[in-house]
């Protein structure tokens, strides 16, 4: 139980951080958040819980491939945003459109035989 909560712990603080962080400056916290904290945190937690390198390299892998499709979110929600749309409204079509556009992105890896 206490190894879960401090995974939980760290993990909550670095988002906490960085959303501090983004009040002062937001090209800062941009850094912290391209910087792959949450993959390396999951990679070190799943390596510590299995001792396995190959769930941590499969893991890597599909991580860089999953990437591609969650730039949607990053690209619809400034656009929604310059339109004067409602925060909450614009999170949730960006939610929306990053969805679909994974299953696409999924369809098109099945196609052409890349399994994660």
């Amino acid at each position: 139980m206490i190894y879960y909560l401090t995974k939980l712990i760290i993990t909550a603080l670095i988002i906490v951080i960085v959303s501090e962080v983004a009040k002062k400056s937001t090209f800062i916290a941009a850094i912290i958040i391209s910087i792959p904290l949450t993959s390396a945190l999951a990679l070190t937690w799943l390596y510590l819980e299995t001792k396995d390198y190959q769930k941590v390299i499969d893991l890597s892998y599909g991580t860089i491939l999953l990437t591609i499709p969650s730039f949607t979110f990053l690209i619809i929600l400034p656009i929604l945003l310059k339109f004067k749309q409602n925060f909450a409204f614009s999170i949730l079509i960006s939610i929306i459109g990053t969805a679909i556009i994974y299953f696409i992105f999924s369809y098109f890896l099945k196609k052409f035989s890349i399994f994660i």
